[in-house]
Formats: C-alpha cells, sequence, structure tokens
C-alpha cells in the first residue's frame, strides 16, 4: 500500500481510505485481542499492508519480527528494537518497550498518511520554512483548526469532512507520546463504526516526536541541538546495523 506514489492515490477515494482504516484497525483488534496468542506485529508500516485486486481490502502481513505474549502478558522489554523508523512508537525505539500501544503507535502514523498522501519519514517543507515530519505538520494544523488543509490534494474535495476529521483526530491520538494515552485496538474499531460523541469528543495531546521548530526537543527523550531534532522528527537517526539508516535488522530466535 502507498498512498504517497501519485499514480496509486489516485486509485483511492476517500471511501476506499476510510475501509483500508478500518481494514487495518480490525487486523490489530484480532491480533492484539481476539487471536489465540496476543501478537504484538512489531513493524506495522505502509508496505506490510496488503491490498487485494477487487475491493482494496486491506491485509496485515509481514510477520517476521513479531512477537506473541501468553497469559495475561501485556508489556515486554527487547534488547534491541527493530522495525522501520518513522513507524516506531518512543517507548520501543529507545526504551525496547513492547506493548499493543507501540503497534497502535504505528497505525496512527499510516491513518496520517492516508489522510493527506505523504509519508511520515520524508520531511516537508511547507511555505519555505525549516523541514518538519508529518506529525508535526498535521499537529499544526490540528492546533490551528484548519484540519482540512492535511487533506491529500488527490482527493479534489470528494469525501465527508466529519469523517476525515475523526481520521485525523484517531491518527494523532494514536501517536501521543504516553502510551497509556493512546487508545487501542477496540476503541479505535469503534470511533470508526460509531458516531457517540462521548469518544469522538477524545482530545489528542502533542504527538511525539512533534518539532516545530528547529532544535526544540523532547527532554525526556536526552536528544539536543537541531541535527538530533531534525533527524528524530523525519524518522532518520543513525542506527547501528543498518546501511540505509531506515530499517533496523535484529535476528532473534522465535
Amino acid at each position: 500500500m502507498c498512498v504517497a506514489d501519485p499514480e496509486k492515490a489516485n486509485q483511492l477515494d476517500w471511501t476506499k481510505r476510510k475501509g483500508i482504516i478500518s481494514g487495518i484497525a480490525r487486523g490489530l483488534l484480532y491480533l492484539h485481542e481476539d487471536s489465540r496468542l496476543k501478537v504484538i506485529h512489531r513493524d506495522l508500516k505502509p508496505s506490510n499492508v496488503l491490498l487485494d485486486d477487487v475491493d482494496m481490502n486491506p491485509k496485515i502481513s509481514d510477520f517476521g519480527l513479531s512477537r506473541a505474549f501468553g497469559g495475561d502478558q501485556s508489556i515486554d522489554i527487547t534488547k534491541r528494537p527493530v522495525g522501520t523508523l518513522g513507524y516506531m512508537s518512543p517507548e520501543y525505539a529507545y526504551c525496547g518497550q513492547v506493548s499493543t500501544k507501540s503497534d497502535m503507535y504505528s497505525f496512527g502514523v499510516i491513518v496520517l498518511e492516508i489522510v493527506t498522501g505523504r509519508r511520515n519519514n520524508r520531511s516537508l517543507e511547507d511555505n519555505n520554512t525549516a523541514a518538519r515530519s508529518l506529525l508535526s505538520y498535521v499537529w499544526d494544523k490540528w492546533s490551528a483548526g484548519t484540519t482540512h488543509e492535511v487533506v491529500d490534494p488527490s482527493l479534489r474535495g470528494r469525501y465527508l469532512e466529519g469523517e476525515v476529521v475523526s481520521c485525523v483526530r484517531i491518527g494523532l491520538l494514536c501517536v501521543q507520546e504516553d502510551p497509556s494515552a493512546r487508545p487501542d485496538a477496540a476503541e479505535v474499531v469503534l470511533m470508526l463504526d460509531s458516531h457517540s460523541t462521548s469518544i469522538t469528543m477524545r482530545t489528542p495531546s502533542r504527538p511525539a516526536f512533534c518539532f516545530t521548530e528547529p532544535g526544540v526537543v523532547n527532554p525526556a527523550l536526552g536528544y539536543h541541538g537541531t541535527r538530533d531534532a531534525n533527524a528524530m522528527a523525519t524518522g532518520h537517526l543513525p542506527t547501528p546495523g543498518s546501511d540505509n539508516e531506515v530499517t533496523i535488522s535484529d535476528l532473534q530466535p522465535r
């Protein structure tokens, strides 16, 4: 799945995009709650979401890095995080903390990419200002009350504004820095399928990896300086064992 490709994006009207978002959420609900073992994907990204030829129904794929939790286990700590930068939650990328909420962070990034038609791990240029990440861009527009400006232009205004705003809100809720503040898959499915104001009126807080000005960083992450801030914002952190600075590979017995 790639909505950042102009040719492919034109094949995805808003109804299809909304269906893809809902399908991924239901897939995560099955993995996290309905399967025999709780499965954490750990590398959820657009290239790991396959669409069928007819209805473009999404299927989550590539479970080579997944973790299975048994019993009442809800969290695990891995010595070395694996996955794709730009889609990894802060607690997983820097502390190795694995949970369903780390998958929900990745889901939130994908939702915002589907709505905007832009990639999170590519910096954005907006009105000749400094390069920013997708999360920073969407958060700034959301805070300013101009959420409609983030919608993919290829949709040409053919969408329901209420649905788009709801999806942007869900995406921002999922990429909050505090894992406990992120909704789980069941809540996301309910928000997508329901018009209950008690759920949809939740207000997201500032996303993780959100930098509106060069050099402004979250001190809790232990990074300082413009170079590191821009690197984290665009998802291009230098990482050991990665030649292209995009993925991290770590062989672990399963």
